[in-house]
This record gives structure tokens, sequence and C-alpha cells, in this order.
């Protein structure tokens, strides 16, 4: 039930069952944020996505070697032609900081909010500026093969030369000839054989901060070289699984396979596993359109186009509502169904701590565990495995409201799949607060004093305290044995 997870494999497009090198061993390099600024929803969905696929692979047994990279240079504005300011030293020149300032002012942004979204920290956490002696050695071995070559302090990878002798597109479905036909001009390429041939080294401008000295100049290193080195320095030449967001299959993970293609004489990766993006309001998410949410933003409200704050774990929750490979479209109504939904899971958990066991059960909840893995091994299908969690929650209130039955052996199935599920893989947990607790203090006080009321037989006093409540939003269930509450929207 637990082994045959099939996970959807980019490169050959098509599930594949996942079966690891030397198991029960597991590798995984996740592309990791630049940092440059703050963390926003961008950010969030391949951290989630990855930390359950990292958090699920654990649950089945295996010892998993996480990494995920911080990129502290080499990332130029123009991804695509290797153009532009380095953007580490673009925001440090703007904000009057020193490069390394800017990277750990941001990157401990990064690793806060990450906490507060409840994901693990990876196993190995590597910055590109710790590993600039390997990216120089692989650039030697690529020129010394032949596929590499130097202009003015600068070392370009040869992708013609690359495409008449391996698959170039293998990932991304590229065809270079279509690529060169529907190809322009394009500023600063002047010295490259080619438009499509990207840096495995940079000379550095007069004015470049960030450079190290080099056989060729004194430069930095191409931003696609710098996964392919720390990707391969902690997992090995051949790993099991490399993940990302599908904006980077191309250029940056088409060039990865090609450099280590070449290093290594053999690709690097078994299976490529990609999140798709994230819209709002159905639109691409973009500075420029003023849709661009920071999750600071969405935490506490602060943005034009939220009518609340949303806690880290509604933000967890909605995007677990969706298959990682479909798009993920945030707008209020959605995250404000998500509030909803999470409540009532993390409500129904609660409840099922307090059910009173029978001698037989009138429902049959034997095949929800199943149901969830089986979801799980389907190319991890959060949705479907969360239904399934939530026909549980049915069955849990029709329980407590005295209209089914459960024995005490279904009740621990029960929390068993709550904690396993919910919290073990899906990385959910109730979020308490200070204020969190001193409503929940104030609610009970009150509830306390309404069930006072109703034993006196005083039905003004308990309906008009019930009303109150939900005209803030708060529903009240009664239960034959006392009652509940859930805050609504």
């Amino acid at each position: 039930m637990k082994s045959a997870l099939y996970l959807y494999n980019t490169l050959t497009r098509k599930k594949e069952l996942f079966e690891p090198l030397s198991p029960p061993f597991a590798g995984m390099y996740v592309c990791g944020p630049t940092v440059y600024s703050e963390t926003h929803l961008g950010h969030a969905r391949p951290a989630v996505t990855f930390d359950t696929l990292y958090r699920y692979l654990m649950h089945l047994g295996y010892s998993v070697r996480y990494v995920r990279n911080i990129t502290d240079v080499g990332h130029l504005e123009n991804e695509e032609d290797d153009t532009g300011e380095d953007k580490i030293s673009r925001k440090a020149r703007q904000e009057n900081l020193e490069p390394m300032e800017v990277v750990q002012k941001y990157m401990n942004s990064y690793h806060r909010t990450m906490e507060r979204l409840n994901t693990l920290p990876p196993s190995i956490e590597p910055r590109a500026t710790g590993h600039i002696l390997e990216q120089q050695q692989m650039t030697e071995r690529i020129l010394e093969k032949g596929y590499a070559y130097e202009v003015n302090g600068s070392v370009y990878f040869d992708v013609e030369k690359y495409a008449r002798e391996h698959h170039y597109g293998i990932l991304s479905g590229r065809v270079l000839e279509e690529m060169r036909a529907n190809s322009r001009a394009l500023e600063g390429q002047d010295e490259k054989r080619g438009p499509f041939d990207f840096a495995l080294w940079k000379k550095a401008s007069p004015g470049h901060i960030m450079k190290w000295p080099s056989p060729w100049s004194e430069g930095f290193p191409g931003w696609h070289l710098e996964c392919s080195v720390m990707s391969t320095r902690y997992l090995g030449e051949t790993f099991d699984i490399h993940g990302g967001g599908m904006d980077l299959i191309f250029p940056h993970h088409e060039c990865e396979i090609a450099q280590s293609t070449v290093s290594q004489g053999h690709p690097p990766v078994r299976y490529w596993v990609h999140n798709n993006m994230v819209t709002i309001n159905g639109q691409k998410m973009a500075r420029s359109l003023g849709n661009f949410i920071t999750l600071d933003e969405l935490f506490t409200g602060s943005h034009k186009l939220l009518v609340q704050a949303y806690s880290p774990m509604t933000i967890r929750f909605f995007m677990l509502q969706a298959q990682y490979r479909s798009t993920l479209d945030f707008s209020n109504e959605a995250l404000l169904a998500a509030s909803l939904g999470m409540q009532k899971l993390m409500n129904a958990e609660r409840t099922l701590a307090n059910l009173v066991p029978s001698e037989t059960s009138s429902v049959d909840v034997s095949g929800m565990e199943k149901g969830c893995y089986d979801a799980m091994n389907d190319d991890l299908n959060t949705p479907v495995a969360l239904a399934h969690l939530f026909d549980a929650v049915r069955i849990i209130n029709l329980v407590s409201d005295g209209k089914e039955r459960l024995t005490a052996d279904d009740i621990t199935a029960l929390q068993r799949l709550f904690s396993t599920f919910v919290h073990d893989i899906f990385g959910l947990k109730a979020e308490e607060s200070a204020g969190n607790e001193k409503l929940a203090g104030v609610l009970t006080l009150l509830l306390d004093m309404r069930q006072e009321a109703k034993a006196r037989k005083e039905w003004e006093v308990s309906d008009r305290i019930r009303n109150r409540l939900s005209e803030l939003g708060i529903t009240v269930k009664d239960r034959k044995d006392g009652y509940d509450w859930e805050i609504s929207t």
C-alpha cells in the first residue's frame, strides 16, 4: 500500500514508478530562492510542494538527503540571454548595502517565512558563493571537452555543438531549429558564437562588486552552472529527483542537463519534478500588474487586493487543495474557503478526541487510509487525499451528533489517519497564538454561561448569546453532551 509511489517525470512526460538508485537512500535537489527580495507566493508553491514530497518519502521509509540551494550570486536580470545586472548587486546598490548584507537579510526572511509555513529545513542548504572553485573546475572540464569557448574573459557553453551530438531540448521540448528561426538579435550577445549559448563564467564589468579570480578573468559563475555543481557535489553525478517550478524548465534546467552531460559523460537526474505556477485572480503574478503579494502581506492582510489576513496554515492548506502540477489561482474567495476548510479539519480532530466509543460501528472507515495512500502514490494527489479526510470529518460530526456510531478501534484508526496525513505528511497544525488562546477562553466562559442559562430554561438569554455570536461570525453547534464552535467568514 505504501511503496508504489508514481511521480510525473517531466523528462519522459509520463508517470513513473519511483525507484531510487540506492534504496533506502533517496536524493532530492530543489532550486531554492535568489535572495534579493521578500519571500512571495511564487516561493511558497515549490517550498510546500517539495516539503510534502520530502515528508512523504520519509514516511515511506526512505532515508532522504534533501538539498535546496541559496542563489547568492550570478542570477542576472535577463535570464535567457545572460545580460543585465546581477539581481543581488543591483539590490545592494539600491539599498546602499554590501551584497552579502542583502543576501543575509533576505535569506533570514525566507527562513522565517518557511518556518511559519511549517516546511522542514533541508538536509543541506549550500550557497553558490561557497562553491566557486568547483564551478571553475566544471567549466575547465567542459572547455577541455570542446563544448565551451572563451571570449574576452567570459566562457560560454556551445549549444550548437552540443545539439549536433546530443538532444538539446530533451526536457523542455524546445527545438533548436525553431528557436533559431524565431530568434532576434539581442543586445549584449555580440561575443557569443550562437544566440542560445549561455555563460559558464562571466567577466565582471569594472563596477561589479561580486567577483573572484579565475583562469579567464575576475568574474562570477553562470547561474545554470551553480545548480549543476551543487547538486552533484552533494548527491553524486547521478541522483534521484531534481525539483523546481515549471518556469525553470527552460532555460535553467535544460542548461543544467547539457552542462552535466558534457562534464560527466551522462545525464545527472533520473526524475525531473516540476510544480506549476501561481496566478492571482487569473493573472500572472507580476510587480508591474500590481498583484505581486509577499507572504508577509498575506499573513498581515496589508496588500490592497486582500480583504483580510490569512494565516500560514491557511496558505499551506490552500496549496494542498490543488495537485502540484496544476495552476494555482489565488483569490480572496478561494482563500476564505480554504480558511473554513482548515478550521473544519482542526475542529473535527478536536471533536474526535472527545468521541465516546460504542460496542459496534454503524459506518465503515476502513478504506479511508487506503484511499489517502492511493492518492498520494498517484503523483502526490493531495486534493483527493484531502477529500478522503473530509469524508472522515463528516463521519466524526455525525457520530458526535449521535447519528452514527464508532467502536474504540475505529476511533483510534481515525486518530492515526489524522496524525499521519494531516500533521506528518501534509504538515498542517493547529495555529495558536496568545490572541487565539484568549478568544477561546472568552468563548468558553460565555458558552458555559449559555449552558447554565439553558439548564435554567432561560431560552431568551441562551438564544441571544447564540445569535449575537453568529452576527460576529462565530457559529455555535449544540451537541448532546455540550457544544462546539467555529469561526466562519
